[in-house]
């Protein structure tokens, strides 16, 4: 479910999504499943590994390879959806007394830097991603090709841009619905 956008009124989180927003939302929400559904394989998966090492001398061969590259991949995915709903970390005591208009601004900004942020993991895991692929790096119980589960991450740090972008125009719009630059000055 979508929590509100801080500061908008009741309800208006959705509102403020226009069909590209609750597309963007969609994918997010499907990406952070997919992220959520692979952890609980990774855990499964290190569980069987584990007792099987305990009980039978008889571990999951490579298991902690695959950890590790499916919780790269899966870290990935959650970005976008806690940013388009609000979940990031933030401080708001620096804020409590501020407008909903600066509020906003200062989100606006907070969102700009996640895009800028995203934008560029995107860039850099995709070209590390095909440098790893031209070099033929494997992993080394496995043999598994290391540039997939690199790859992998590209899809999830690009909604993670995606969100970025997008709520600096959502969080503009809501700066303007709430008093704008001039918030609260009498001419």
């Amino acid at each position: 479910m979508q929590e509100p956008i801080p500061g908008a009124a009741p309800g208006s989180a959705t509102l403020a999504f226009g069909p590209l927003g609750h597309l963007l939302f969609k994918a997010s929400k499907v990406s952070a499943i997919t992220g959520g559904l692979i952890f609980v394989a990774i855990v499964v998966m290190s569980i069987i590994s584990i007792v099987g090492r305990k009980l039978w001398s008889a571990p999951i061969p490579g298991d902690v390879e695959m950890l590790q590259m499916a919780a790269a991949f899966a870290s990935a995915s959650f970005f976008a959806y806690c940013h388009l709903n609000g979940g990031d970390v933030k401080v708001d005591f620096f804020t409590a007394k501020a407008s909903p208009a600066t509020v906003h601004r200062l989100e606006a900004f907070g969102s700009l830097l996640v895009g800028v942020v995203g934008a560029l993991i995107t860039w850099r895991a995709g070209v590390g991603a095909l440098s790893i692929k031209a070099a033929g790096e494997t992993s080394m119980i496995l043999g598994w090709p290391v540039w997939i589960a690199q790859i992998l991450m590209v899809p999830g740090f690009l909604l993670m841009a995606l969100a970025g972008f997008y709520m600096v125009g959502i969080h503009l719009g809501l700066s303007r619905v709430h008093g704008g630059v001039n918030s609260g000055v009498k001419a």
